[in-house]
């Protein structure tokens, strides 16, 4: 992708590729924004912002990702509710001067440095399989009985979409969002489950067992 310039909102979110994302826009620029980009292409940037950086200190080369605005939900006193599907990643290049009440950016493509490896699949496949059973373990523990969102086919976005969906601190959401590397994102991503994976099927089991009574059939 050449350089593009868009409109900019920092945030300390992380939003990846192929990701839903809903927002809450209540500052008077923002709304401005987002009628601007409603009345165009819905397209803007959104970055993470760290703690105690002033938005425009971010630095050239920042790693963020284009947002598409899919719904929008108008509240009565000018706020409104948003959801936004995260799109290609972008680069940050340098903040342009604008009349606007809101940041103006200069963008540039930031993609992985190759396509996915054969074995990406059979890993990505080893992941799917034990994100199963870290999303039953917890749906388990919490009783939640909603089916699990359908996961991409695509080993490049399946890192991405599992990230979103489980709890990661935003320095670890950002090293996944800046890998250029298919297999390594994959590997990041199996590392923290694997980790995860035996106390949280231990808890989900002790859940199971204090439900029963220790009867060793749950209570109907």
């Amino acid at each position: 992708m050449t350089a593009r310039t868009l409109p900019f909102f920092p945030l300390p979110v992380v939003l990846f590729p192929g990701v839903t994302l809903p927002l809450h826009i209540f500052e008077p620029r923002y709304r401005r924004m987002v009628a601007d980009v409603m009345e165009g292409d819905r397209l803007f940037a959104l970055a993470r912002l760290p703690e105690g950086l002033a938005e425009t200190e971010l630095p050239r080369g920042h790693v963020g990702c284009v947002a598409h605005i899919e719904q929008v939900q108008m509240l009565a006193d000018g706020r409104s509710n948003i959801a936004v599907m995260g799109q290609e990643r972008v680069a940050l290049d340098h903040y342009v001067t604008s009349a606007l009440p809101y940041h103006v950016v200069t963008v540039n493509g930031y993609g992985d440095d190759a396509p996915a490896a054969p074995g990406d699949e059979e890993t990505a496949d080893r992941l799917r399989s034990t994100f199963g059973r870290v999303a039953d373990a917890a749906r388990r523990l919490s009783e939640d009985r909603r089916t699990l969102p359908e996961l991409p086919d695509d080993p490049a976005l399946l890192p991405f979409r599992i990230a979103a969906m489980i709890d990661l601190d935003l320095d670890t959401r950002q090293e996944i969002l800046e890998s250029r590397s298919v297999t390594a994102r994959l590997s990041a991503l199996q590392s923290l489950l694997d980790r995860a994976l035996p106390p949280l099927e231990e808890r989900a089991a002790a859940h199971e067992r204090a439900k029963s009574n220790g009867h060793g059939a749950l209570e109907q």
